[in-house]
């Protein structure tokens, strides 16, 4: 590592130390003692719903293939030919009957197997031995239709590493009101800054008033009721390896619950149409109170948060780069109406012309740009992840603080000391 201090040394109780940020030695070494050695979220099982059905994606900073096999069984390939390493899949998303390399022609199944190589019998007599040059797999589990993949062989099985985490992504999978889920797509931007920059982002509701005061502006006084948390009964809790969640609206946490309120006038129109289309009056409370998305943010240690209707992944990309990708959850075979309103909303803040987005990149940006001015004290080294300490308290999962608490940050930060660390 470039500073003198160790990777426990680096994370203490109430502060990290810049060079988290800008270390390509620390970089590199998070790539292979995090990413290549946890659970990583590679895709939604919608994205994937067939046969052939693919999805170009990296753990870490390798490219992987999720495939759905002819037996239905979801793959995670690493998308490397076993001749010369070209990459055998290049669209981002798609449907195909196998994987040929263009460079020579090697093809590989939907399982990873090797099928052919041109003019064998170069090889020999025997040929080659195609059952040693399977495209690699990943280890792969699921929960709730939430796939994660792990080159580690001899880890956890995934419903322990999400632990109290998983409830909280029951009550996430609720706002399909009845009906699946499903990713209809998703943007992509990058921003120069670190990726833990954006894994602290999803649980810090300090930011909301200043950072999100245009969107605010826009709101009506419903709306900007409910958006007006900071004083509310809101928390931040700590769901153990590096989980976490912040309750924002805790009205909204169960969109299955509190039916019997009335609609928001927002909304009305939506209700209308919904029973113009013959859906009884439950149904149509379901669904209208769904549309908007969870009153939460789910933290999945070290890649994917769920936020309100939609699911953020970061893709580290450099020691200060860093992909996002945004993508809006659908009610699958639900009403147009109600998949169009969830996808005008999401535009509204996480789109590329929304409120939301732009005023976070330019937030995280000058984090980066401000890393670098660390002053030659080692006492100005540091950043500091300490609100909401003094009045943390022992919550249903552990530590918890008031919504404007960093504790989230801290369950991420001590789970990155745990295995950088190993």
């Amino acid at each position: 590592m470039t500073t003198n201090l160790k990777a426990a040394d680096l994370v203490q109780a109430d502060r990290v130390h810049t060079s988290l940020y800008t270390s390509a030695e620390i970089f590199d070494e998070e790539m292979s003692k995090i990413f290549e050695s946890t659970w990583v979220w590679v895709a939604h099982e919608s994205e994937v719903p067939e046969a052939g059905s693919y999805k170009n994606t990296f753990v870490g900073k390798q490219p992987v293939i999720v495939v759905r096999d002819r037996k239905g069984e979801i793959r995670v390939l690493l998308n490397r030919c076993r001749h010369r390493c070209a990459t055998v899949c290049e669209g981002k998303k798609g449907k195909t009957q196998s994987f040929v390399c263009p460079y020579h022609g090697w093809a590989f199944g939907l399982d990873g197997a090797l099928r052919n190589v041109p003019y064998e019998g170069s090889y020999g007599s025997e040929g080659l031995d195609k059952k040693l040059f399977p495209l690699p797999g990943l280890r792969v589990e699921s929960y709730q239709g939430m796939v994660f993949a792990t080159f580690k062989e001899d880890i956890e099985p995934l419903v322990d590493y999400l632990g109290p985490a998983k409830k909280w992504m029951d009550l996430f999978m609720k706002q399909g009101a009845g009906y699946g889920i499903e990713v209809p797509g998703e943007q992509r931007f990058r921003f120069p800054g670190n990726w833990k920059i954006q894994l602290e982002n999803t649980t810090d509701a300090y930011h909301f008033p200043l950072v999100h005061k245009s969107f605010l502006t826009t709101l009506d006084p419903q709306a900007l009721d409910t958006f007006s948390f900071m004083e509310g009964d809101g928390f931040v809790e700590d769901l153990g390896n590096g989980h976490s969640v912040m309750v924002m609206i805790p009205e909204l946490v169960d969109l299955e619950a509190h039916l019997d309120q009335p609609i928001p006038e927002r909304f009305a129109e939506l209700a209308a149409e919904l029973a113009k289309q013959g859906l009884d009056d439950l149904k149509v409370r379901k669904i209208v109170r769904a549309v908007g998305g969870t009153g939460f943010n789910l933290n999945i240690f070290p890649n994917i948060a769920c936020s309100m209707a939609f699911f953020r992944v970061l893709r580290p990309i450099s020691v200060e780069e860093t992909e996002i990708h945004h993508s809006v959850i659908n009610m699958k075979d639900g009403p147009e109406i109600a998949n169009q309103y969830r996808l005008r909303l999401h535009e509204y803040f996480q789109g590329p012309l929304g409120f939301g987005t732009p005023d976070d990149g330019e937030a995280w940006c000058r984090v980066q740009a401000g890393v670098h001015a660390c002053g030659r004290e080692e006492k100005d080294k540091w950043i500091m992840v300490n609100r909401g300490l003094p009045i943390e308290k022992q919550g249903a999962d552990g530590p918890r603080s008031d919504v404007t608490g960093e504790t989230g940050m801290r369950a991420a930060y001590q789970q990155w000391k745990k295995l950088m660390s190993a």
